[in-house]
């Protein structure tokens, strides 16, 4: 599906205010054209949804802005025929970015409701490459490991062990680390048993909750 006519001006806008921030990768610059960033969040909001910035979804969770979603995609670096784990799927419009990169992707919430609208979102894209399960992501899931790559979108302490357990040799997994109100953008590589850590400069995120929401 493509984007609706009144937002393609509004889509250009973003793509060039992207690259003048710094984001050359044309395969993402594309999929974020092409996946409408309006039709993931409330009719109340739609009005900012091309606007840099992030906004409220369901469940009281936020959709990052565009230039969150680019820039720790970009450095997850996602290769055409990756498997990629996406650790809080939200309101499904990152994983509809990634599913225009990769082979497949996995992608996990803790939220019933949000996974639900999720599904519905993605399937009047007519994507068929994102699996979407309901389960706490910092467990990761191991039927569908190893992953090339995994993004988590979302603070955590520290780096879970089970996702870097589910990582596969000479993959990739992105995190916002830190417990403060900003957080250090880290990307760990693994190199057969061994994995090597790069900070790569501040981010703001929502800490991760563990565990399945019981309502919602």
């Amino acid at each position: 599906m493509r984007p609706f006519e009144p937002d393609k001006v509004a889509i250009a806008e973003l793509t060039m205010k992207l690259r003048g921030m710094g984001v050359t990768d044309t395969r993402l610059l594309r999929a974020l054209e092409l996946v409408p960033r309006r039709m993931f969040v409330a009719a109340s909001h739609q009005a900012s949804a091309y606007l840099d910035r992030s906004l409220p979804i369901e469940c009281g969770q936020t959709i990052n802005a565009p230039s969150t979603v680019a820039l720790m995609v970009s450095a997850l670096a996602v290769e055409p025929n990756d498997k990629v784990l996406e650790v809080g799927c939200g309101s499904g419009f990152q994983a509809a970015i990634l599913a225009h990169l990769a082979a497949q992707v996995v992608t996990m919430d803790r939220f019933r409701s949000l996974i639900d609208i999720a599904e519905d979102r993605l399937s009047a894209l007519k994507i068929s490459n994102v699996i979407t399960l309901l389960g706490d992501g910092l467990e990761g899931f191991t039927r569908h490991a190893p992953y090339n790559r995994i993004l988590v979108d979302g603070a955590v302490e520290k780096v879970p062990t089970a996702l870097l357990d589910q990582l596969a040799d000479k993959g990739m997994l992105v995190a916002p680390v830190g417990a403060g109100h900003t957080q250090t953008l880290v990307r760990i590589s693994r190199d057969g048993r061994l994995f090597h850590r790069a900070e790569l400069g501040k981010i703001r995120q929502f800490p991760l909750r563990e565990g399945v929401a019981r309502r919602l």
